[in-house]
């Protein structure tokens, strides 16, 4: 007859294999450090497929890894090994304690399933968030969680727009053609807070062997506040520091994120992506004031543009559809959608470029620009003019070249 602990590995490797297990919990720590007191396991599905999510619950802080099935499984049995005395399971059609108490032989105890059948269970791994609130202590430092896991009230939009910012991020870089690597550098400018910045640094940390994520924000107090949350969850590779868009100094940078950057820092911030080969550029621009002043509508919307909010926003759309052909023009295949819904935040737009491989016309893109700038009036705009391309001028130059 098997033995119990035995019996229980098997028990866990057949509800991981078949997909039936909902969780996994080890408790009653006899090891040698004395800060942790729990270990969980749950199912994940990353990119590179379905892993076994560890989470190792200290005094302090909790640190997450993911493992490969058998890798997970393995990991199991040696932590009730020589670590662990209880081990609690739960699948969708039973659940199993494990007791191994000094002197006493280890019994098995098996109960009724009290989680919901696998039709459902994948259901709800469909609708579960790559940042996990109970799993990232973060959070809970700059104050979307509790100190139990559970959002904040009032901070149920952020913690939304967090997850969001992290799912495209996962989609976008699969479009960019990323491939898990040795290095990585993604560069947040304007990043306030941080959220995005942790939560950027969370969702990589685990693909990549040597990552490197810079948060660059004016405000002093949010760069001590972040680089003490970072130190205090061992994320060595995350780095804040004080400055501007406009002063900072970019070498490579992978994927440059800037998002809300108030009116033509947005354009510093896309020139300084382009620059520096950013294969991926993220932006959410906010407040459109460049551009207003010079709008000078074709009589058929002169009328429909004198009413001022009419006119606010044509100036937006006017702004990030120049900024889009602009990167069309400098080599990027470019986006333009709506982030997360208006309910939550009204600076919902976002521009996504991600670089092309091939080189495509680039006269015909600089057509495309000249004539919008030239259909609204535009002489000049901050993203045009550092990257060289003169809007008063472009018809000219393009058409020597046809």
């Amino acid at each position: 007859m098997p033995s119990a602990k035995t019996r229980f590995l098997d028990l866990c490797a057949q509800a991981v294999r078949r997909g039936k297990l909902v969780k996994l919990t080890l408790s009653d720590y006899w090891g040698a450090d004395a800060t942790l007191r729990n270990v969980f396991v749950r199912p994940v599905v990353l990119r590179d497929g379905p892993r076994l999510s560890f989470v190792y619950r200290h005094a302090t802080r909790d640190i997450t890894k993911n493992l490969a099935q058998e890798e997970g499984l393995a990991q199991v049995a040696t932590l009730l090994a020589a670590e662990f005395q209880t081990a609690n399971l739960f699948t969708t059609d039973r659940s199993a304690q494990l007791e191994q108490r000094d002197g006493r032989k280890p019994r098995l105890v098996m109960g009724k399933p009290n989680h919901a059948p696998a039709r459902e269970l994948k259901h709800d791994r469909t609708k579960r968030r790559l940042i996990d609130p109970q799993a990232s202590p973060w959070l809970c430092a700059l104050g979307v969680t509790s100190a139990d896991g559970k959002v904040a009230k009032g901070m149920e939009a952020k913690f939304r727009q967090i997850n969001k910012f992290v799912e495209l991020l996962q989609h976008l870089m699969t479009e960019s053609r990323f491939e898990a690597s040795d290095s990585f550098t993604l560069v947040d400018m304007g990043c306030g807070k941080g959220y995005l910045t942790f939560a950027a640094y969370e969702f990589l940390r685990m693909q990549v062997k040597q990552l490197k994520i810079r948060g660059v924000e004016a405000r002093p107090e949010l760069v001590e506040l972040c680089n003490r949350v970072a130190a205090e969850n061992k994320f060595g590779g995350l780095h804040f520091e004080a400055g501007t868009i406009e002063g900072t100094s970019l070498e490579h940078v992978d994927v440059l994120v800037a998002l809300h950057a108030c009116d033509t820092a947005t354009d510093d911030a896309i020139a300084k992506g382009i620059e520096a080969g950013a294969s991926l550029i993220l932006v959410a621009p906010c407040c459109h004031k460049e551009l207003r002043p010079q709008l000078r509508p074709p009589p058929v919307l002169a009328a429909a543009l004198k009413h001022g909010i009419l006119r606010e926003r044509q100036a937006e759309f006017v702004t990030d559809a120049l900024r889009a052909a602009l990167l069309e023009w400098a080599g990027y295949d470019t986006k333009v959608f709506e982030f997360i819904s208006t309910e939550h935040t009204a600076k919902n737009l976002m521009i996504a470029a991600v670089k092309r491989e091939r080189v495509l016309n680039r006269e015909e893109e600089a057509r495309r620009v000249a004539a919008l700038a030239a259909f609204y009036g535009i002489r000049s705009q901050r993203l045009a003019g550092q990257l060289g391309f003169e809007l008063d001028q472009p018809r000219m130059d393009t058409d020597e070249h046809g």
